[in-house]
């Protein structure tokens, strides 16, 4: 999916956009993965999040009734988890919602702007998000220079790719700032930073 490519759809009941990237089950109650704006002033009322929520900041400041959460944040809140989020400013938001069942998950709040990033072999470094025993999920942030390659294993049971930055190039095409991706692992998948590029992979989870 190429989110340049697609409009901003009303979000029901509230004053917050969003692009739909992929939904199973029924319209706001199946898993969901959107991008989400917020304009200046805009909000939610205050609701729970049954099977959990997970968002990335991508620009500006997210908030809630716990505090601010700066572009470049990670949260993923469980099962039972409750807020009234908002945004005074405005904010762009990677969210994906009903997809982490389990109660007695953490909750993870990361800015991966503040963390040492683990650098890995042929110019690449990660920085975990969330990796949890008795979970099956792994998520991660992925840091390529130019021309460095990352292989996706065809072990990991399934893949989602989020480019946050530059631009890759895979088996079936080139990807930029935007594109989001989604494969069963049936084999493994090799990407190449065309330019230096950041992306969101989340492996280990691909639901029903």
């Amino acid at each position: 999916m190429h989110i340049s490519a697609m409009d901003w759809q009303d979000n029901p009941g509230v004053a917050v956009l969003r692009k739909r990237l992929d939904r199973s089950r029924p319209q706001e109650q199946g898993c969901v993965t959107s991008v989400v704006r917020y304009d200046p002033g805009s909000a939610f009322h205050a609701h729970p999040h049954p099977d959990d929520e997970e968002v990335f900041v991508l620009d500006r400041v997210l908030a809630d009734e716990r505090g601010d959460y700066p572009a470049g944040t990670f949260l993923l809140n469980p099962d039972g988890f409750g807020h009234t989020p908002f945004s005074k400013g405005g904010c762009i938001l990677f969210v994906k919602l009903r997809q982490y069942i389990g109660a007695k998950r953490r909750q993870v709040t990361i800015n991966m702007l503040a963390e040492y990033w683990r650098a890995l072999a042929d110019g690449t470094s990660s920085l975990t998000l969330y990796d949890e025993i008795y979970y099956p999920e792994q998520i991660s942030m992925m840091r390529l220079d130019v021309n460095a390659p990352h292989v996706i294993p065809d072990n990991s049971q399934a893949a989602k790719i989020f480019s946050l930055s530059g631009a890759l190039e895979g088996p079936k095409g080139q990807y930029s700032t935007g594109d989001w991706l989604r494969w069963p692992t049936y084999k493994d998948r090799v990407f190449t930073a065309i330019e230096s590029a950041i992306i969101y992979l989340k492996t280990g989870h691909l639901h029903s």
